[in-house]
């Protein structure tokens, strides 16, 4: 147990270091800047495979190791409080040298009194195996039951996390109202992570947002956002509504959804000489929040990318959800949340050139050329003329909102659940039972019996002393005559 003992801190010590270093499955961008940033400690760290600890061999092999020794240990004891559950309680030849022992005569047979000190024993819950006029008897053997349950518990723990975690994924979706999200590996757009087992199988499963609500208090201070959802199976075949909420995950299908985020999509079409070359809803990120300034006042920015003209178009965005706080920041310079849509207002860029970058996800104008610049208002609309491509109009027909869900696989859940109530019930026991054994022989004596009751404990010994004076004094009431107490000659 030593062995495992140092194992598990070697694992803890390297999921410390997991916590402590960006992790190239979760963040890889953040591992790059760091091996950028630190140059030579960074490669260090890279050939030690501390950027990816969970998949690295080192923890595999401690896990490996700490599987082998838990084993090691546990199934011998397993095999030993089997075997000890199968036998009678063992008699001992010699009372004398008990920590706890008591000489007690009775003037009743022997017979008589190994008799009452069997039944007297038993109604105290011992396990009792009786030799003629000697009795011996056990108890406390569901502490060794519930450490070894509560070690065995553990195993299966790591086993279900191992499990879950090396099969599973766990990826964002980002979902718009109105729109359908389909669980399959492209639609995650790279934001996903799998286990080191993961076999590929998504389940095909259709996420239609119907709403999006978000609910503050008077102060601005967050109540509750909710994602109500249409699902259907891989077929289309419709399997109900469901609404998910922050600390409140919906379970379709397998999969486990949680509200991760939202934001704002207004839906922008784009023309070209009069030809329609863009009409989407976009998917707005808020900006970076400033000193002083609350996240909910800050804007929101996206951008178009168009690469059907010669030379490519790009037209970034930034969306005031509410025209109120666009106007106090102009007129006072004081920040106003926006909590709900009123008015919406967007400013807007167009640039030409070649986009190096054709993902979303980018919005930064690099390498072109500042074309003009103009405004929507909601159900608005804006022309532009840009040289060598035409005339661009852009119409601002609604505002709507995305939702930002976290979709993850864990079949190792139920695996952890049970082992998580497991190692409670091991260490009730575990913890109030104690083991100690007693042993009374019944000896001839002059005018009946002499009894020697002897006994000790091997945990919570100071409690036993206690139980120990009231078994030989409830022995003293069982063997005695209806009228005698019998009296006691002897104690050590």
């Amino acid at each position: 147990m030593r062995t495992a003992l140092v194992l598990l801190l070697m694992l803890a010590a390297g999921a410390a270091i997991g916590s402590l270093l960006p992790q190239i499955p979760n963040t890889p961008e953040r591992a790059g800047r760091y091996l950028m940033d630190h140059q030579v400690l960074g490669e260090l760290f890279y050939r030690a495979g501390f950027f990816d600890v969970y998949g690295s061999w080192w923890f595999v092999l401690l896990t490996t190791l700490l599987f082998v020794s838990l084993g090691a240990c546990l199934i011998p004891r397993t095999r030993a409080l089997a075997r000890a559950a199968r036998h009678r309680p063992v008699h001992a030849r010699e009372l004398d040298g008990f920590p706890h022992r008591a000489v007690v005569a009775v003037d009743r047979p022997p017979e008589v009194v190994a008799a009452a000190a069997e039944r007297m024993l038993r109604r105290r819950r011992f396990r009792v195996a009786r030799d003629g006029v000697a009795v011996a008897a056990e108890k406390g053997t569901l502490r060794e039951a519930g450490s070894l349950l509560f070690h065995w518990a553990f195993v299966l723990l790591l086993a279900g996390v191992i499990v879950g975690k090396g099969t599973g994924f766990s990826g964002y979706a980002v979902v718009t109202e109105g729109e359908t999200w389909v669980d399959a590996m492209p639609n995650y757009d790279g934001r996903i992570r799998t286990g080191r087992y993961f076999a590929g199988g998504f389940t095909g499963t259709e996420l239609e947002l119907l709403d999006f609500t978000a609910t503050y208090r008077p102060s601005g201070v967050p109540i509750d956002f909710v994602s109500r959802l249409r699902v259907s199976d891989r077929d289309g075949e419709p399997l109900g509504t469901v609404d998910v909420r922050v600390n409140h995950p919906a379970t379709i299908e397998g999969l486990r959804v949680f509200q991760s985020g939202f934001g704002w999509a207004p839906v922008v079409t784009a023309e070209l000489d009069g030809r329609r070359v863009w009409s989407s809803p976009i998917q707005m990120r808020r900006d970076p929040v400033r000193e002083g300034v609350p996240e909910s006042a800050m804007p929101w920015r996206g951008a178009i990318k168009l690469t059907v003209p010669e030379p490519d178009v790009m037209v970034t965005l930034e969306l005031w959800p509410d025209y109120r706080a666009f106007a106090a920041a102009q007129l006072t310079g004081r920040p106003v949340p926006m909590l709900v849509a009123f008015d919406p207002y967007i400013r807007f860029s167009v640039y030409e050139g070649t986009i190096l970058d054709p993902a979303r996800a980018t919005i930064a104008p690099m390498g072109l050329t500042l074309v003009d610049r103009g405004e929507l208002r909601a159900a608005g609309t804006s022309s532009i003329s840009v040289p060598r491509v035409g005339e661009l109009r852009l119409t601002f027909p609604e505002l709507r909102r995305y939702s930002e869900l976290l979709i993850s696989r864990d079949v190792g859940i139920p695996l952890v659940l049970a082992a998580a109530i497991l190692v409670l019930v091991g260490l009730l026991p575990a913890l109030s039972v104690s083991r100690r054994k007693v042993w009374v022989r019944a000896d001839p004596g002059p005018d009946g019996s002499n009894v020697t009751v002897a006994g000790f404990a091997l945990q919570r010994k100071d409690a036993f002393v206690d139980e120990f004076s009231r078994i030989v004094s409830s022995l003293d009431g069982a063997a005695a005559p209806a009228g005698r107490r019998a009296e006691h000659v002897g104690t050590s």
